[in-house]
C-alpha cells in the first residue's frame, strides 16, 4: 500500500472493526429478543452520526482536556505541568483583554440582532403583494458570511474610499478610520454582525405566524391598540423563539473569530481592539505553538459559555411564556 493512502486504510480498518464490535452484540440481542428489531434498526441508522460524534467531537474534546495539563510545542514530547496553564491564563493580561473584547461584542451585538431581526420579521409578516420577494431580499445577505463578508466590509469601512464614509461625506460628516481606529474597530464589527439578521428573521417570522389569530381578534374587540396587542400577545407568544435566538446568538458571539482574524491580517484592529478570545486561542495554538495553553483557553471559554447560558436559562423563568403558564408560574412549575 502506498504511504499516502496508509492513514486512510488504517482509518477504514478501524471503522470496520468498530462496526463489527457494534453490530455483533446488537444482532445477538435481536436474536435473543432482548432488543426489538425496530430499535436495532434505529441504532444502525444513527450509528454513523454517533461514531462520527464520538470520534471527531468527543474524542478531540477529551484529548484537549488532557493536553491542557501539558506543555507541548508540536515538536518536543509533551511535558506535564499540572494547573500551570490555567494559573497563567488567570494572570495573562491578554486573556483579560480578550474576555473584555468578547463580552463587549456579545453584549452589543446580540441585543441589536434580536431587536433588528424581530422588527424586520414584524414588517415581513404583513400580507401584501410581493412580500415573498422582500423576505427573500432580506434573507439573501445571510448567505454571504465568513471571510467573504469581512472582505466586503473592509471596503465598506475603508476610511478613504469606503461606501459608509462616502455617504457620511454627503451630509458633511467626516467618518472615522473604523478598523484602523482602536475606538471604532469593535463598533464596526458590531455593525457588521447586523448583516446576517435575515436568518433570525425567518425564525421570528415562523413564530409570528404561529400566534393564534383569535387572540388578536379578542384583543381588538376589547379595544386593545396595536402597541398593547404587541406587548400583551405577540411578545409573550414568541418569547420561546426570542429565548432560542438569544441563546444561539450568545454562543455564536462568544466564538467570534473570523472578523478579528481577517481584519487583523489586513492591518486593522490596533491595540488589540479586536482580540477576540478564540482569536487569542488560535494565536497561541498555531502561531506560538503552545498547544497546552491553547487547550486550557478552550476549556476556559467553554466554562464561560456554560455559565452565561445557565444564567440566561435561570432568568428565562421570569419572561419566557410556555403554553398555559405565565413566566413566574413556569419557574415554580419546574421546581416541583
Amino acid at each position: 500500500m502506498s504511504p499516502d493512502v496508509q492513514p486512510l486504510g488504517a482509518f477504514l480498518v478501524l471503522l470496520a472493526a468498530i462496526y463489527v464490535l457494534f453490530l455483533g452484540p446488537l444482532w445477538f440481542a435481536v436474536r435473543r429478543q432482548w432488543v426489538h428489531r425496530s430499535t436495532a434498526a434505529f441504532w444502525v441508522f444513527i450509528s454513523p452520526w454517533v461514531f462520527g460524534f464520538l470520534l471527531f467531537t468527543v474524542g478531540p474534546m477529551a484529548y484537549s482536556l488532557v493536553l491542557s495539563f501539558f506543555d507541548w510545542n508540536l515538536i518536543d514530547p509533551p511535558s506535564f505541568t499540572g494547573l500551570d496553564n490555567y494559573t497563567e491564563a488567570a494572570s495573562d493580561p491578554l486573556v483579560a483583554k480578550a474576555v473584555q473584547v468578547t463580552l463587549t461584542y456579545a453584549a452589543l451585538s446580540v441585543p441589536l440582532q434580536v431587536a433588528l431581526s424581530l422588527g424586520v420579521a414584524l414588517l415581513m409578516n404583513v400580507r401584501v403583494r410581493g412580500i415573498h420577494v422582500f423576505r427573500t431580499i432580506w434573507y439573501l445577505p445571510s448567505l454571504v458570511t465568513g471571510v467573504a463578508q469581512v472582505v466586503l466590509f473592509l471596503w465598506v469601512f475603508n476610511p478613504g474610499y469606503g461606501l459608509l464614509n462616502g455617504v457620511l461625506r454627503v451630509f458633511g460628516i467626516e467618518g472615522p478610520a473604523w478598523f484602523a481606529d482602536p475606538g471604532w474597530a469593535l463598533p464596526a464589527v458590531v455593525i457588521m454582525s447586523l448583516w446576517t439578521v435575515g436568518g433570525n428573521m425567518v425564525i421570528y417570522l415562523a413564530g409570528l405566524q404561529d400566534v393564534p389569530t383569535e387572540l388578536y381578534e379578542a384583543a381588538h374587540l376589547d379595544g386593545a391598540g396595536a402597541v398593547r396587542r404587541f406587548w400583551s400577545i405577540t411578545l409573550p407568544q414568541i418569547s420561546p423563539v426570542i429565548f432560542f435566538n438569544v441563546i444561539t446568538g450568545l454562543i455564536g458571539a462568544m466564538q467570534t473569530f473570523t472578523q478579528g482574524y481577517v481584519v487583523t491580517q489586513a492591518g486593522g484592529g490596533p491595540s488589540h481592539s479586536l482580540l477576540f478570545f478564540v482569536l487569542y486561542l488560535y494565536q497561541n495554538a498555531f502561531e506560538y505553538f503552545r498547544m497546552g495553553y491553547a487547550s486550557a483557553l478552550a476549556w476556559i471559554l467553554l466554562v464561560m459559555i456554560l455559565l452565561l447560558t445557565a444564567l440566561i436559562f435561570r432568568g428565562s423563568a421570569f419572561w419566557v411564556y410556555y403554553e398555559s403558564t405565565r413566566p413566574k408560574e413556569a419557574r415554580f412549575a419546574r421546581a416541583k
